[in-house]
């Protein structure tokens, strides 16, 4: 195998993982199961919302044309036929000269087309004065104003929020249709590595990246499966790869995809599949391995955290995001450099910074420092195209 990377670029690889997902399933679950999974149908409106006018306001269902005029020196006085229960439609017309009392939420009486503020009105007895005019549909959502029966809702490709939860709820949809959650099996190679359990002896550190592996791509709505710690060892590698390729949809296996004598990635990929990428011009994260066996895309990550956060971020995020019928969609702010960002023409770089008052200050440190992932709120990525950017550039950070 050879001892040198052929590295392609950060969109090159990009491109490489959206191609090599597989397109995922379709799936019904209850609503209630729902929240972050990914809409596989639209979901439409089984009723007209509201089903009725209703007011927005506490205050007095009125017919508009009578308070034309209305004032504190001169106001419209209105006789009170009574209270609009909460849950209950009145049963009569509105009457000129009258007004019926309407909870926010309440229904409109038939003929009412406007609410005056209880703060707008004084009541004395049963007349009630309006001191402002208010006019045709003031205060009032009109019925199917929201949605009308069979709007689409909520588009196929949108990620459940609490909100849309709540919305799918009000228009009878107890169940939906979801893209299926992709299981990705992850892998942490290396003779050093030690169980998180563990304390580590001399030349040993606790792995790290399962957890690290684990928790980004449940944070990007899949399920993670663990398959421990591999040595140095090819056949045991290979006999990981195709157990996990048995249950899993995907495999991260970290460690192992430098150059190295020992570092046996590469050679198990292409000799259960193909090795599609082996080097990304990228900073931290060249070491990147991409390929596929049976059908299934395996990825190569760095073995340092720090390395294989870069690469989820800006790689496998990608891929993950095409598995789940969606969009890479990120928080970013935008931010001024305190200080100098210097990069190599070519090669994409992801700084770690920390953010305080709209200003972004680079925390350098080695690739195998793990304080500079807690003391960072994000990472400034700096394109190919550029060496850097200088003190006082506004950036774009990707949040942690």
């Amino acid at each position: 195998m050879s001892l040198f990377f052929e590295v392609v670029s950060v969109d090159e690889a990009i491109e490489v993982v959206r191609k090599i997902a597989p397109p995922p399933g379709c799936e019904d679950v209850l609503l209630k199961d729902a929240f972050h999974r990914v809409l596989a149908k639209d979901v439409h409106a089984d009723i007209d919302i509201p089903g009725f006018d209703r007011s927005t306001v506490d205050g007095y269902a009125v017919i508009a044309t009578e308070t034309t005029g209305a004032s504190e020196a001169i106001p419209t006085m209105l006789q009170c036929r009574g209270q609009v229960a909460m849950g209950s439609i009145n049963a009569g017309n509105i009457a000129p000269g009258s007004c019926w009392y309407v909870p926010t939420g309440g229904a409109l009486p038939a003929g009412a087309d406007a609410v005056v503020m209880l703060e707008h009105a004084e009541r004395i007895g049963d007349d009630v004065l309006v001191h402002r005019p208010v006019a045709p549909g003031e205060n009032v959502i009109s019925r199917g104003e929201d949605f009308r029966t069979d709007d689409v809702i909520l588009e196929r490709g949108r990620v459940l929020s609490p909100r849309d939860i709540g919305v799918a709820a009000a228009v009878g949809a107890d169940r939906v249709s979801v893209a299926t959650m992709p299981v990705a099996g992850i892998i942490s190679t290396g003779n050093e590595l030690v169980p998180v359990t563990e304390r580590p002896g001399p030349g040993e550190v606790r792995d790290a990246n399962s957890s690290l592996a684990g928790a980004f791509v449940t944070e990007r709505g899949c399920h993670p499966v663990y398959f421990g710690i591999i040595r140095d060892d090819r056949a045991a590698l290979k006999q990981a790869v195709a157990s996990a390729l048995e249950r899993c949809d995907v495999v991260l296996i970290s460690g192992g995809s430098s150059k190295d004598e020992r570092d046996n990635t590469a050679s198990v990929v292409a000799e259960l599949g193909e090795v599609l990428v082996h080097g990304v011009a990228l900073a931290p994260g060249k070491p990147t391995i991409i390929g596929t066996v049976q059908g299934k895309p395996v990825i190569g990550l760095p073995g340092h955290p720090a390395s294989t956060c870069v690469v989820l971020t800006a790689i496998v995020d990608h891929l993950l995001a095409v598995m789940r019928g969606t969009t890479v969609s990120r928080r970013t702010a935008r931010a001024r450099l305190t200080q100098n960002i210097h990069s190599i023409r070519g090669r994409e770089d992801y700084v770690r910074v920390t953010l305080k008052g709209g200003e972004a200050t680079p925390i350098f440190g080695k690739s195998g420092l793990l304080n500079t992932l807690v003391q960072s709120e994000g990472l400034v990525r700096v394109p190919a195209s550029r060496e850097g950017f200088e003190v006082g550039e506004e950036v774009e950070v990707i949040l942690w």
